[in-house]
């Protein structure tokens, strides 16, 4: 039994895919700590290598420099109290990562197959043991095909970009329209890649948050999640 009173063997795995901005990280970490579970930040983990890649002036068009990097890198991912803290060969990168021109750059390296297929690897040897919560972009039609419960979390490019905004405060100098402009021009830029390109599991659920907020969003697929359980339990 967990700390919750569930048993080990109900653990589930679920997976959050949606476009940029949709708070699929902030809401997956929340699940994952309402049902005692682990949380994978996929999208840390590529922006983990773009901004290391930037660092060493390496452009997504090498494709061969960069996929001799990222088939020998260490990544590894710290759960702390509000944040998955993210360590490439032991050097913390998270302050880094959430940069503009990470983000402006993030979607020419994670459409590259050497790159996808090691994390995609990584993710799945994460969860294995079941009780995973991870959010990305492909995580229920490529990494985790299997996962019991799948979401598909999105809201207005609108809504999007006045939530992104609001996370950068002061921190950079940017507009609201110039955010919804990089948003939408990520969202073709994910949906039209060839590898593994950004959609929606036949089998996952549309959740729309344009007029949700996140406690309203958390709630809604943890109770898909235990739904899910109590519906295999019964069936057991």
């Amino acid at each position: 039994m967990d700390r919750q009173g569930t048993h080990t063997n109900d653990r589930i795995n679920v997976a959050i895919d949606g476009p940029a901005g949709a708070g699929k990280s902030t809401v997956a970490r929340l699940v994952a700590r309402k049902l005692s579970y682990i949380y994978v930040d996929t999208g840390a983990m590529y922006r983990a290598i773009t901004w290391y890649m930037l660092r060493r002036g390496i452009p997504p068009e090498a494709h061969e420099q960069v996929d001799d990097l990222v088939r020998d890198m260490v990544i590894e991912l710290i759960p702390e109290e509000d944040v998955q803290k993210v360590l490439i060969n032991g050097e913390d990168v998270t302050p880094h990562i959430r940069s503009l021109q990470v983000s402006g750059q993030v979607s020419q390296y994670s459409k590259l197959e050497g790159v996808r297929s090691r994390l995609s690897h990584l993710q799945r040897q994460m969860a294995l043991r079941k009780g995973v919560v991870m959010d990305g972009r492909d995580i229920g039609t490529t990494v985790l095909p299997d996962a019991e419960v799948k979401i598909f979390m999105t809201a207005s490019v609108e809504e999007r970009a006045l939530r992104r905004y609001k996370e950068l405060k002061d921190a950079e100098t940017v507009t609201l329209q110039q955010l919804e402009h990089d948003i939408a021009a990520r969202d073709r830029l994910d949906e039209g890649r060839e590898i593994s390109p950004l959609r929606r599991a036949e089998d996952a659920i549309l959740l729309d948050t344009t007029y949700m907020d996140i406690h309203q969003a958390v709630e809604a697929i943890v109770s898909h999640c235990r739904s899910h359980v109590n519906g295999e339990r019964n069936h057991s």
